[in-house]
């Protein structure tokens, strides 16, 4: 094997060294830190009802929403819906442990309508950000 390969084969190890102690350092992501990942930019509102809350980001003419249950871990029926003025919804509903969504749309300068639930709760914003 001449030196380039050794080269070579040193430099890859030294990667998957440097990620792999990366990953180990990072830890698992919880709590608002998780929402921010899921969401970019910053929270505009919160929307709280019964059984969980709705969070709302906004960057940069994109609003984005997230529903996250008040008691995370067990599966249950959730859902999030994000409506800009004059366009289609972006919807995600189904079973899940610790969130609905994110969905997010384009609004641009237009009012945003937010939905959310969780299980028997419900919460609806109305036109807001205009």
């Amino acid at each position: 094997m001449d030196k380039a390969a050794i080269r070579r084969r040193a430099a890859l190890g030294m990667a998957v060294l440097t990620a792999s102690g990366l990953l180990v350092v990072a830890g698992p992501v919880t709590g608002d830190a998780e929402a921010a990942a899921l969401c970019s930019g910053r929270k505009v509102r919160t929307l709280p009802f019964s059984t969980g809350f709705v969070q709302v980001y906004k960057n940069r003419g994109y609003v984005c929403a997230v529903t996250r249950p008040k008691k995370p871990g067990s599966w249950q029926k959730m859902s999030v819906t994000v409506r800009a003025w004059g366009s289609r919804a972006a919807f995600d509903a189904g079973l899940f442990r610790r969130h609905a969504g994110p969905e997010s749309v384009h609004a641009g300068h237009r009012c945003v309508r937010v939905t959310g639930s969780v299980g028997s709760g419900s919460v609806n914003s109305g036109w807001i950000l205009c």
